[in-house]
């Protein structure tokens, strides 16, 4: 009987689990995806054309969570999946992180703006305020759901064999290779985006939520609440300013926290609560 078997039958989440999540996450995103970027107008033609609205948008999206769930209850059945979506209502967490989310994040893109002659909040679209309120609650339903995969699976279970901060690391490379497809849809916001800032991006930020994930013991709130910040269209664009200020933040962070951001001691590996973070 093999190691993944024991992981399996037992509903442990094993560590070889990151391999299908991977593959289920690509899969799934290259596949929508790809549909638009090899067979551009058979797909438009079939299924309309592609935005960040369209319905193959959100599910390209929602691939890292697709994949998560997958994993957990092929692993841990009804039950895993149950104690695993419990992470969602884990409150506990610093006030420092709180008001960094609340208030650091979006300073970062009124400063950025700032520094390139913009204006401290995103121009006011010509139907209102409420349709901006509208698109950013549709925002809750997009990247932060991502997070069911990022830092629902990947992250516990990579941080049992190296430190958060290298996991982290990996993480935002992944994130950002995941994320090149939509660079070459032209219906998506992504086009007009210079790749490899975004890529440095993607892993400065990854590094940047891992303390604030690990201090929350695995807290899946509070990661959603950062990327959710990161996308809500009422701040203004501030690149590339503020990706260079996340970068200065995040280093000075890692030096902050680098009694726990340089060893695995007190890292989160659990991927169910309870499952005993089988390696």
């Amino acid at each position: 009987m093999t190691d993944m078997t024991v992981g399996i039958r037992s509903g442990r989440v094993h560590s070889k689990a990151i391999l299908p999540f991977l593959i289920l996450t690509f899969g799934i995103t290259l596949g929508v995806i790809g549909l638009y970027i090899f067979a551009p107008e058979w797909a438009s033609r079939v299924f309309g054309e592609i935005s960040g609205s369209h319905p193959f948008f959100f599910l390209a999206t929602w691939a890292p969570a697709i994949a998560a769930f997958s994993v957990v209850l092929y692993v841990g059945g009804a039950a895993g999946l149950r104690a695993f979506l419990g992470r969602l209502f884990y409150w506990r967490g610093s006030w420092g992180w709180a008001a960094f989310i609340l208030i650091g994040i979006p300073a970062v893109f009124m400063i950025g703006s700032l520094l390139k002659g913009g204006s401290l909040l995103a121009e006011m679209p010509a139907e209102g305020a409420g349709a901006m309120a509208a698109v950013m609650f549709m925002m809750l339903f997009l990247g932060p759901i991502e997070e069911f995969g990022w830092r629902g699976v990947a992250q516990p279970i990579l941080q049992r064999h190296m430190a958060p901060l290298w996991a982290g690391m990996l993480i935002g490379a992944i994130w950002g290779l995941w994320h090149l497809p939509a660079f070459f849809l032209s219906g998506t916001v992504f086009a007009g985006w210079n790749f490899l800032p975004f890529f440095v991006g993607n892993i400065t930020l990854a590094v940047l939520v891992t303390p604030i994930f690990n201090s929350a013991r695995g807290s899946l709130l509070w990661p959603m609440l950062f990327h959710w910040q990161l996308i809500v269209p009422f701040w203004p664009d501030a690149q590339p300013f503020d990706t260079w200020i996340l970068v200065v933040v995040t280093v000075a962070v890692v030096w902050w926290n680098r009694e726990t951001m340089l060893t695995r001691a007190g890292a989160v590996t659990e991927v169910v609560p309870g499952d005993g973070a089988e390696r």
